[in-house]
This record gives structure tokens, C-alpha cells and sequence, in this order.
């Protein structure tokens, strides 16, 4: 392919066909309006009410969805470790139910990432809630026939699971869609509510129909909220935005989502935060049954209160959270979060009676939601709106992984000293290790535009490209040698985002021959996808394009080169 003007780098090229552009047009409206909200001024950020983004008729309509579908899971998780505990007295396929049901997080967490970016996200999201309902029908109408064994239970759990897995991403990529930037803390603390509420109301409605009634009418129950979520959601009228480069291949969406989160700064120091965080955090759920046998009079109220108490510090901070963002800056939440988590657990670990350990709990839930909130409103203005589904898979995957590995280690750090003794370790070390984290993890660039751009023009070539060849771009410019250190910093964060908009591979060249001239070389996947990443160029994108041609000092613009590869 013969050289041309860069499309950001000069005249522009020929425009795509007329639909193509209708369509790209489209396309851009719909996703700035989507992203919008991310997008406000500063002078938008004064605190608002908690309850804000309820006023938002659609926002208002999916948390009470969401709100059902979490109570549904709490529901589902107790009716069906109680089950399996009238088919089998195997403590291995007791505790394998718990594997069944987060299993399907670490295997479909990214897939489910991925096909909830590139399909409609209001039937994908109305699918899962469909599939849900369907597993719970299957599973009730197995108990009902008398057919129902320990393995058919698992695989059932297994199933329902993948319907959690699948829900999550889509849910949390929705919701900026719904709400302002300004409102999107508050959004985010509201879906806490939901969880948190859901995991006090959902056991205590299924206890009491198992006492009353039996297993079944759980997964009844389950399957009528389940459907009525579906239908509610069936109501929502997002118009979908077809791409006019149709739909990403679910292996090179994944691999995209992937590689924007590695190559996202602010998202790597996010992961990092909320790991070590749930890492330790976690020991206090994870010990908490043991905590509460050992209180005086404990048993399974004091365990149920215990847990409660936690739900209602979490609601009760989550109403104070506008106020805390306006006083303290994300690192410092996150910091005193997590000192005030450790005290509560250090608390519950030494509480001589219930009166002491049931404030400590509230503490705990206080701090819980702060520091995850927090953490969760950073992540999602870290993504722009193509990947966002699939970066706060990855975000959920990183919390759920570090909850089974915090689970593990201080489970056993309790077999080889003492409950009390495991609850105070992960306390200190957890207040510890977030601190060094925080001092050697930084998020360096400061926030970035997210909000696309249609600043670069497409390009056309006159024929089009093979199917399956790589496409080869390099992009010459001529530097002043004095300035060339300063060239080649800049120049590596164009590495950064061209890799996040889906690059294969980047490379800067330096000509021996003629120490100004430079080639910036980047491979995409084929021509299809060289032609997303310019669908996916932000305000900061063009920015950085502003930065790099500031050190051209050549009588044109640098120009481009398109090559496609043949003969592999």
C-alpha cells in the first residue's frame, strides 16, 4: 500500500461510504452520550444526595433489579448449602458447593467481559436474568420429582453460577451509561446498598421458608423474581448502536480488554488496591462463623447478627460517602478504609462478648463499602465505554481471586495458631502491605479524557485488504537529536495507548543512518481492526498526537505507511 497522509497526522483521507459513515456517526453519538456523564466539569462534583441517581427513571428501575437478582443469589446460596446437607454427609461435597457457585467467576469472568462489550447489553443483561430463572425451574421441579442427587445438585449450582458470572459485568458496565459522572459515586454506593441489603434480607426470607415450607419453594420464588427482573429489564429502552465494522471476535475482544487494563496505569494501581485489600479483609468473613461459636452463647443467631450488623454499617456509611469524597482524595479513603477494616477485625478477633463484637462489625461494614466504593468509582473512570464491561470483569475476577487466596492463607494461618490469632495478623499486615502498595503503586498520569474523539479520520485503501492478514503501519518523523530523549518518553506512551486501543505489537525505530529520522511501527491484527482503533481514539488521545507532532520538525507532516503481510 502505497504511503499517505496519516489520518492524524495532516489532510485527511478519503471518507468511508456514506452508510459507513452514517453508521460511524451513530455510533459516536450514542457512545459519547453513554460516556457523557464521565465527562463533567469540575465544577459539577459538589457533593449531591446519596440518594440522587434513584431520581434517574431507568437507574431507579435496574437497582431494584439488581437489588431482587442479589437477594435471588443470597436465597439461592443458602437453600442449596442446606440442601446438599440432606443428600450427602460428605464434608468434600458440602464445601464443593461453594466451589460450584464462584467457579464460574475465574472461568467466565473475561468471556462474559467481552461478549457484554460487543453485544447488546440489554438483552445480554435480560439473557442472563431468563437463564437464571430456567436453572432454578430445572432445579425445583428435580427436588419436587423426587430426582434430584448431590452431583445433579452441583452441576445445577455450577449452572446458576454461570448466569452470576455472566450478569455482573454487564450490570456494572449499565450503570454509567444511566448516571452523570457527578452522580456515579453515589450510583456505585447505592448497588452496595442493594448487595449488602440482599445479603441480610435474602438468608433470613430463605431460612424462613425452609422452615416453613421447604427447599423447593426457594428456587420457586427464586425463578418469579428472576423473571419478573427479566421482564423489567425487557422495559428499558436502550437503543442499540450497531458498529459499522460489526461485531469484535470474542478472542480479539478479550485479548483487547486484557491489554488495555495491562497498559492502563490508573487500572493496574485499582487491581492492586482492591487485591490486597479483599486479600486480607476477607479473614473476617472467612473466620467469622468460628468467631461467633466461641462468643458466649454463640451459635447460629449470633453468627446471622453478626453478619447483619455488617450489612447495616455498610448501608448506614454508603449515605456518607458524597461527603467523604469531597473531604478526602481516593488513596486517602482507601488508606483509612482499610485502617478502620483492620480495627473492626482486630476488635471482633479479642471481643469478650457479643455487645463488643457487634460494633466492631458495623465498623467493618463501614469501612468494607468505603473502600471498595472507592475503588470501584476509579475503575470505572479508568475505562472508556468500548472496554468498560470487560475491565470491570477483570476488576471482579482480581477481587474473587484474592477472596479465595485470603480465604485459604488465613484459614490455615488459624489451624497453626489460633482464630483470634489469624483475625490480628491479617489486620497489621493488611494496614501494612496497602501502605507499601500505595507508596510503590502510583497512578503517575493523573485522569485522563476517556471520551471519544472523532478527531482522526478512518482511512480507505483502494483495495480492500485480505481477511486474516496482518496490517503493518509505520508513521516517520524527524527530531531534533537534542530533544530525542524527550521524544522517546512521549513516544512511550504512545506505546501505551496504542496497545490499549488493541495493537498487536509496537516498536519505535531510529535510522543509523540519519539520527532525526524516527518510525513508529505498529501491527494490527488485520485491517478490520486496525480500523477500531480509530473508533476507539479519546480526547487524550488526540492530545498525546498534539504532544508527538509538537518534536516533528520536517517541512510536511510525518507520513504514514500501511503494508499488509503475505507470504505467512
Amino acid at each position: 500500500m502505497p504511503p499517505q497522509p496519516t489520518p492524524d497526522s495532516g489532510p485527511a483521507p478519503a471518507q468511508p461510504s456514506p452508510e459507513a459513515a452514517r453508521a460511524s456517526a451513530s455510533a459516536d453519538a450514542a457512545e459519547a452520550a453513554a460516556s457523557a456523564g464521565l465527562e463533567h466539569s469540575a465544577a459539577q462534583r459538589a457533593p449531591s444526595s446519596p440518594f440522587a441517581p434513584l431520581s434517574v427513571p431507568a437507574f431507579r428501575m435496574l437497582w431494584l433489579t439488581w437489588l431482587a437478582a442479589n437477594t435471588c443469589m443470597w436465597m439461592n446460596d443458602v437453600a442449596t448449602a442446606w440442601l446438599m446437607t440432606t443428600l450427602t454427609s460428605s464434608p468434600a461435597l458440602v464445601a464443593l458447593v461453594q466451589t460450584a457457585s464462584t467457579l464460574p467467576v475465574f472461568l467466565l469472568g473475561l468471556p462474559s467481559g467481552a461478549l457484554a462489550d460487543i453485544l447488546d447489553r440489554r438483552r445480554y443483561f435480560m439473557a442472563t436474568q431468563f437463564w437464571v430463572a430456567a436453572v432454578a425451574v430445572v432445579l425445583c421441579a428435580a427436588i419436587l420429582w423426587g430426582g434430584l442427587n448431590a452431583y445433579m445438585l452441583l452441576a445445577l449450582t455450577f449452572a446458576n453460577g454461570i448466569g452470576l458470572a455472566m450478569r455482573w459485568p454487564v450490570f456494572a458496565a449499565i450503570v454509567p451509561e444511566l448516571v452523570g459522572r457527578h452522580q456515579l459515586p453515589a450510583a456505585l454506593a447505592l448497588n452496595g446498598v442493594a448487595m449488602n441489603a440482599s445479603r441480610i434480607i435474602g438468608p433470613l426470607v430463605a431460612g424462613a421458608i425452609i422452615a416453613g415450607a421447604g427447599s423447593a419453594w426457594v428456587f420457586v420464588l427464586n425463578a418469579v423474581l428472576s423473571l419478573i427482573a427479566g421482564f423489567t429489564i425487557m422495559r428499558w429502552r436502550r437503543t442499540p448502536t450497531p458498529n459499522p465494522l460489526g461485531r469484535e471476535r470474542l478472542t480479539s475482544a478479550m485479548r483487547v480488554g486484557l491489554q488495555f487494563v495491562r497498559e492502563s496505569p490508573r487500572m493496574r494501581a485499582v487491581l492492586w488496591r482492591i487485591s490486597i485489600f479483599f486479600l486480607h479483609a476477607t479473614a473476617l468473613l472467612a473466620l467469622l462463623p468460628l468467631v461467633a461459636r466461641d462468643l458466649e452463647g454463640g451459635g447460629a443467631g449470633t453468627f446471622t447478627l453478626l453478619l447483619a450488623s455488617m450489612g447495616a454499617g455498610a448501608i448506614g456509611a454508603a449515605m456518607f460517602l458524597p461527603r467523604l469524597r469531597q473531604m478526602m482524595a481516593m488513596d486517602a479513603l482507601v488508606a483509612r478504609g482499610t485502617l478502620a477494616q483492620a480495627v473492626g477485625t482486630a476488635l471482633v478477633a479479642f471481643a469478650p462478648t457479643v455487645y463488643v463484637a457487634v460494633p466492631a462489625m458495623v465498623l467493618a461494614g463501614a469501612a468494607w463499602i468505603t473502600t471498595a466504593n472507592s475503588l470501584t468509582v476509579s475503575a470505572q473512570l479508568a475505562l472508556p465505554n468500548w472496554v468498560r464491561a470487560r475491565g470491570m470483569s477483570i476488576y471482579q475476577m482480581c477481587i474473587m481471586g484474592a477472596t479465595a487466596a485470603g480465604a485459604a492463607l488465613w484459614g490455615q494461618v488459624a489451624a497453626l495458631t489460633s482464630v483470634h490469632m489469624s483475625l490480628a495478623v491479617a489486620s497489621v499486615t493488611g494496614v501494612a502491605v496497602m501502605a507499601v502498595v500505595q507508596r510503590l503503586v502510583r497512578d503517575r498520569h493523573g485522569d485522563e479524557d476517556l471520551s471519544p474523539s472523532r478527531a482522526f479520520k478512518m482511512p480507505q485503501a483502494d483495495t480492500t485488504p485480505q481477511a486474516g492478514l496482518r496490517l503493518v503501519t509505520s508513521i516517520e518523523y524527524f527530531i531534533n537529536p537534542a530533544r530525542a530523549a524527550e521524544f522517546r518518553a512521549v513516544m512511550q506512551e504512545s506505546r501505551r495507548a496504542r496497545i490499549r486501543q488493541g495493537a498487536l505489537s509496537w516498536e519505535l525505530q531510529h535510522d543509523i543512518a540519519d539520527p532525526r529520522r524516527y518510525v513508529e511501527r505498529i501491527v494490527d491484527e488485520s485491517w478490520t481492526e486496525h480500523l477500531r482503533r480509530f473508533d476507539r481514539v479519546t480526547t487524550s488521545d488526540v492530545a498525546l498526537r498534539d504532544r508527538k507532532f509538537a518534536f516533528h520538525v520536517g517541512d510536511a507532516p510525518p507520513v504514514v505507511s500501511r503494508y499488509v503481510v503475505e507470504g505467512e
